[in-house]
């Protein structure tokens, strides 16, 4: 008898998720997901981008490089309609940059200068720091403690939302005060003295003062020394980092057109841009290669689902957003025809499933979701979770495109972010292929289900 009950419940999921999914939806996606981990091709073309092109800032060679090996691969997978739409973007450059201890011991410290960030005078600047450990303790000590000093964020690792606000607006919060510069402590919750760079924001209220990362290790070891007797502790920092005028860079996307309702687009996308150092592997080289080979899996497979799949590489990610909004703006009133947006910029670490956010109620979309991610769990990557989207498709989501984010298990990713640590070796070709996997099967079954996920057509 339970048996049966349990028959008859399968068989009537099996038909509800036939009203809103593709038919043969299973089928489908055991082809996709068969094809995808078998595939050897994306790791190749990543590992190309990685060793070949390498790191690339936005506005700089490597990244132009990038655009036109980026518009090479989506021609030679079988995409259309390639365009290289130009941007221009904000050009920072790093330069020559150093930091020691001179008081009370003499040893160098590993820094990254702060994405954005001015550089010191000419010399560098000497000065006593002043260590504190939230916004909140800055402001009570007050300008007499903190005028003349490098103010040093000594902030644990408390989470990448939590944490990265001091990297953010640190600078400007201590410049307030009379600092004459900013350390801060590495965003990250694990250190082999690998410090870690990010975009930083001047105050428009504010000085404009150096602002560097140092590794977790020279953070703590300040601290040490502070806390013993209470001495001084002195540092030097050199920088010659600085901003140059707006140069040109470039979005790049392809398509698959739909069959039926070719005007209806499915975003897919990654940003292709990357900090300085390192190789932009994990961040974000390995999601704009997870979202081109789903499509060149779709296109092997003979899969031309009702809607255009649209592969977007975006630019300036890391530090303006330029790229994403250039692409909201050149596509006007069109925004009306995109029914839905992935991105993928949480590295390709093994995938777990999605997240979704939509405006309005988002309980029927949801539904549709939960059945595609059904189809995902053979490699468990089924999961929906609340709070999808993402810096590059946010500009669509504003204006009511339902965005969705892949989740990883993300256990190791912030130790390589925005570091030199990003290179391809941290890659496992499996994580690979199953995030491919899971976006070629969630973007098809977006593209081929009958009514636009945001419909209300057919739900239960």
């Amino acid at each position: 008898m339970h048996a049966m009950i349990r028959w008859c419940l399968a068989l009537l999921a099996s038909l509800l998720c036939a009203e809103t999914l593709a038919p043969n939806g299973q089928e489908i996606s055991s082809r996709i997901i068969e094809a995808a981990m078998a595939d050897t091709a994306g790791y190749e073309k990543l590992t190309y981008l990685c060793d070949r092109i390498g790191s690339r800032p936005a506005g700089s060679p490597n990244m132009e490089k990038a655009v036109l090996w980026a518009a090479e691969h989506m021609k030679r997978d079988g995409l259309v309609n390639i365009v290289t739409q130009p941007v221009k973007v904000l050009r920072w450059i790093r330069g020559s940059e150093s930091a020691s201890l001179l008081e009370p011991v003499n040893r160098p410290l590993t820094i990254l200068g702060l994405g954005g960030s001015v550089g010191t005078p000419r010399g560098g600047i000497t000065a006593e720091v002043l260590i504190v450990h939230s916004f909140e303790e800055l402001q009570n000590l007050g300008t007499a403690a903190v005028k003349g000093k490098i103010v040093l964020w000594n902030v644990p690792w408390d989470g990448y939302a939590r944490s990265v606000v001091y990297r953010q607006h640190g600078a400007s919060r201590a410049a307030k005060l009379g600092a004459v510069a900013a350390l801060v402590r590495s965003i990250t919750p694990n250190s082999l003295q690998t410090p870690h760079t990010g975009a930083m924001e001047y105050a428009g209220d504010a000085r404009r003062i150096p602002a560097a990362a140092i590794t977790v290790e020279d953070a703590l070891l300040i601290q040490r020394l502070k806390d013993a007797g209470n001495q001084r502790v002195v540092v030097r920092l050199e920088m010659e980092a600085h901003n140059q005028p707006p140069v040109e860079s470039a979005n790049v996307w392809a398509e698959i057109p739909g069959r039926e309702k070719p005007r209806e687009v499915v975003v897919i996308g990654g940003h292709l841009d990357s900090w300085d150092v390192g190789q932009g592997a994990q961040d974000d080289g390995a999601g704009c290669v997870t979202m081109l080979q789903a499509a060149a899996i779709l296109k092997h497979l003979g899969l031309q689902p009702r809607r255009t799949i649209r592969v977007i590489f975006w630019t300036d990610e890391e530090r303006g957003f330029s790229g994403a909004i250039a692409y909201r703006r050149s596509i006007g009133d069109k925004i009306q025809d995109h029914v839905a947006a992935i991105e993928m910029d949480e590295g390709a670490e093994r995938p777990i499933g999605f997240g979704f956010g939509a405006m309005g109620d988002s309980a029927p979309a949801r539904a549709r979701l939960q059945d595609i991610g059904r189809l995902l769990e053979k490699i468990d990557a089924g999961g929906i979770f609340p709070g999808g989207g993402g810096a590059d498709i946010a500009p669509l989501m504003q204006d009511g495109v339902p965005g969705l984010s892949i989740r990883t298990s993300s256990q190791h990713y912030f130790e390589w972010h925005h570091s030199r640590a990003d290179t391809i070796d941290k890659v496992d070709i499996d994580d690979l292929r199953r995030n491919i996997a899971a976006v070629a099967v969630m973007a098809y079954m977006l593209a081929e289900m009958p009514e636009p996920l945001n419909s209300t057509a057919g739900t239960r």
